[in-house]
């Protein structure tokens, strides 16, 4: 696989460096097709691409076992390159190549107990049921005044434990009918995890039915990409129905103050790592 433009060590404000960063991207999403591409990857490791390079080396997965030492040396700080958006992904990266979740669970799981920000809640709800040990711990950020925090922590908790019980309400909190598209909310994000979930977040099926049948939901100016915005919420609150109501659809009706329960606005943080997935 040849990607001339990983080739070379790219400034961040060049447009070499954005091209690079797109590559790294469309590898991540390949995944383990990627493989060809591990020797690319790892050279982005000593450049300012550091950090989407640990990310396709962790989608590429046992293909590039060979990354093991280095992926360890970001999740430690030892790397010089590291810093302090690294260890968390690359010991997701490590546990991903691998199959040893020891790191994955321990620098993800003191992140998540600090209690001070949930950047580890994405990685422990992948490491799934092998997070148990932690499943109290983030049951508690259910409760953080971040709303990206508390849908990731839902999410997790719910993926730790297989329980939607504690899950669901949360994230039906988070879906505010009168969202008008605002990136800084983690609506769409919510309506996800309980097209996720499927049947057991069944009370979510009226409100997000209400919401997709409205003419107009977005807002936000987008500049002048609104269509596209709204076509992608579309297509989440379609394929979330589909997944809690197979065929059903849910019965479309307004939702109610009993229904949704927001949180008070002061209460709310971005929480920036909801963005990307990893």
């Amino acid at each position: 696989m040849v990607l001339p433009g990983l080739r070379q060590e790219p400034e961040p404000e060049s447009e070499q460096y954005d091209t690079s960063t797109s590559l790294l991207e469309l590898l991540a999403v390949m995944g383990p097709a990627a493989a060809p591409a591990v020797p690319e990857a790892v050279r982005c490791l000593d450049t300012p691409g550091a950090y989407d390079a640990l990310r396709v080396l962790g989608r590429i997965g046992p293909a590039a076992a060979g990354t093991a030492n280095r992926l360890a040396d970001f999740a430690t700080g030892r790397a010089a390159r590291a810093d302090r958006r690294h260890p968390r992904l690359a010991a997701w990266a490590h546990w991903r190549v691998t199959g040893d979740p020891a790191l994955a669970l321990d620098v993800c799981g003191a992140a998540v107990r600090s209690g001070t920000a949930g950047h580890g809640l994405p990685f422990l709800a992948d490491l799934g049921p092998l997070a148990a040990a932690h499943a109290d711990a983030v049951r508690g950020l259910t409760q953080s005044p971040g709303g990206w925090t508390r849908v990731a922590a839902a999410h997790a908790y719910w993926r730790i434990t297989g329980d939607p019980e504690p899950a669901v309400p949360v994230l039906l909190a988070e879906v505010d009918p009168a969202w008008a598209g605002h990136p800084a909310m983690p609506v769409q994000e919510a309506v996800r995890h309980l097209g996720e979930i499927g049947a057991p977040a069944a009370a979510a099926a009226p409100l997000l039915g209400w919401i997709l049948a409205q003419e107009e939901r977005l807002g936000h100016p987008f500049q002048r990409i609104r269509i596209l915005v709204d076509a992608a919420y579309v297509r989440t609150l379609t394929e979330a129905l589909e997944r809690i109501a197979p065929g059903g659809g849910g019965s479309v009706r307004a939702p109610s103050k009993e229904l949704v329960r927001l949180p008070a606005p002061a209460r709310r943080r971005i929480f920036a790592f909801g963005r990307r997935s990893v």
